[in-house]
């Protein structure tokens, strides 16, 4: 470990006023109560309609609500703005009714007409997660009814609405409005929060740290004993192992199966393994370059090394298809690509590239370790169908910004795609719908064919319809093959033991939720 990375992880664990090198005295800082999370990602934007990503996803559920929230495992929704809610008969429409004790970080209750104006503007900004409710809503949607009731009027039936809600944020209208400029507040949410949530952003350092202070008398009862928590950027995932290890941070979110693997037994460490809907695979650009010949990508998703994949991954299965195991309506026996090099090599014969003679790049998030090894998989892969990989580490906000256009993109993407509703709608239009086009979740991937299936999917409400609707998905995309489709990794995080009040989560569980939490 690095001395550099190791003062770094110890200030941090000190630091709850002004932060500097020195820091305060660590046992002054556990008296102080706060936890401090090693991640190796960045948060891409405050604004609370536009950021994503699970560095993003821990930032907001922390500083925003959202009118209900989840918990437990299996997986409830439990009331958060709402305090309780009724659905009509037909599933149409639903009622919320707000806590009156719900109040903004500046004080101001949190209101019927904030709910609408945030999910309007979620709505009009058409970025972030509004592609939860893309079809579902629309901005004559949200009813205020009084200052503490408001009315939800579905535009079709999505049979996971209440599902999506935890990750549509509320935000203070009047201070957006104050501060709206000529770009719906974008500029000014940027980098500031106007939210209702348990804690405030105190200092923010990209590539560093993001330090949180809780916030005084908050509205929400009960809850842990945390003053504080920092969100500490350390990119090598060995690195983040030895800081839970020594004491010097209290969870670490990406670790490789080796570094749990050297964790077990470790006094004062807790080892957590546990399956979610957490797919992995490596996006190919569908769009400009090479990979824009589906016979080269299908020639490629032949000549990949699936089995050193998943011995490179521990803790995992392979995927079959672009849905994980276990999901309503995936089909574990679908025929998807295996290693098989004559196949490989008839498709690169029917490409532009028939002789190969070619250079690819790839990127990946720097520092995480699982990532760099399989792009060594499809190095040694390619090589076999005389194809040559430029491998290229990128901190994510840069990898998220190299989606914008296909031309920016690199002709490999790696993506975990972590479910945050578990309904196969999550992975289908976050993934394939060409809406999500520009986006880390799917850059460049369009079908018209796919997105009529995707949104006959999310309306429907029969099962045994929305099953049928799902496989008939799943073959399409894998005709397509715009991604070499990898592994179900379970979710390997290491926390201290001195950590209570975490209960495992098996969608965003590595947004670390700080309210519930305490440290002895």
């Amino acid at each position: 470990m690095k001395r550099r990375t190791v003062l770094h992880a110890m200030g941090a664990l000190a630091a709850v006023g002004a932060l500097s090198g020195a820091g305060l005295a660590p046992a002054m800082a556990q008296a102080r109560k706060v936890l401090v999370i090693a991640s190796n990602q960045d948060v891409p934007n405050f604004d609370p309609h536009i950021a994503t990503g699970y560095s993003a996803s821990a930032f907001l559920r922390n500083v925003y609500d959202s009118l209900v929230r989840v918990e437990g495992n299996p997986v409830k929704v439990v009331p958060s703005l709402a305090e309780s809610w009724t659905v009509s008969p037909d599933g149409m429409e639903y009622t919320f009714k707000l806590s009156p004790a719900a109040k903004f970080t500046d004080g101001s209750p949190v209101t019927s007409a904030d709910v609408k104006y945030s999910f309007d503007r979620l709505i009009r900004l058409a970025k972030g997660n509004a592609w939860m409710v893309a079809g579902i809503i629309d901005t004559n949607s949200v009813i205020p009814v009084d200052a503490t009731t408001v009315k939800v009027k579905l535009v079709k039936p999505f049979a996971a609405f209440l599902q999506v809600l935890p990750w549509l944020w509320v935000v203070n209208a009047k201070e957006v409005e104050a501060n709206k400029g000529s770009d719906d507040g974008q500029t000014y949410l940027r980098s500031n929060v106007a939210g209702s949530g348990a804690f405030r952003i105190k200092r923010a350092e990209p590539g560093n740290l993001y330090e949180f202070e809780k916030v005084a008398n908050p509205w929400k009862t009960g809850g842990g004993n945390l003053t504080g928590a920092i969100w500490r950027i350390i990119r090598e995932t060995s690195n983040q192992r030895l800081a839970v290890q020594r004491g010097e941070a209290h969870f670490a979110l990406d670790l490789t199966a080796e570094d749990m693997d050297a964790l077990k037994d470790k006094p004062g460490v807790v080892s957590v393994v546990e399956p979610e809907f957490r797919t992995f695979s490596i996006k190919m650009n569908t769009e400009y370059g090479p990979l824009a010949d589906i016979n080269l990508r299908k020639a490629i998703s032949y000549a990949f090394d699936y089995k050193s994949m998943e011995e490179s991954a521990g803790y995992q299965q392979l995927m079959v298809g672009p849905l994980p195991h276990g999901i309503l309506g995936h089909d574990p026996n679908l025929p998807v690509p295996r290693t098989d090099l004559a196949k490989a090599k008839e498709y690169l014969a029917k490409s532009k590239s028939p002789n190969g003679g070619i250079k690819l790049t790839m990127v990946h998030v720097s520092g995480l370790e699982q990532q760099r090894r399989f792009a060594l998989v499809l190095l040694d892969s390619l090589k076999k169908i005389n194809i040559d990989l430029d491998i290229k580490p990128m901190v994510w906000p840069d990898m998220v910004a190299s989606t914008a256009s296909p031309d920016k993109m690199a002709d490999f993407f790696p993506v975990y795609q972590t479910a945050n509703y578990g309904d196969p709608d999550n992975i289908a239009f976050a993934a394939y719908h060409s809406s999500r086009n520009g986006n880390w979740q799917n850059p460049v991937y369009k079908s018209a064919k796919v997105d009529d299936l995707i949104m006959q999917g999310r309306a429907e409400t029969d099962e045994t319809k929305r099953k049928a609707i799902y496989l008939e998905f799943q073959k399409q995309v894998v005709d397509d093959a715009p991604d070499i489709f990898g592994v179900l990794e379970k979710r390997k995080l290491a926390i201290r033991s001195d950590v209570s009040g975490f209960v495992f989560t098996p969608v965003a569980s590595n947004a670390i939720e700080f309210f519930p939490l305490s440290l002895k």
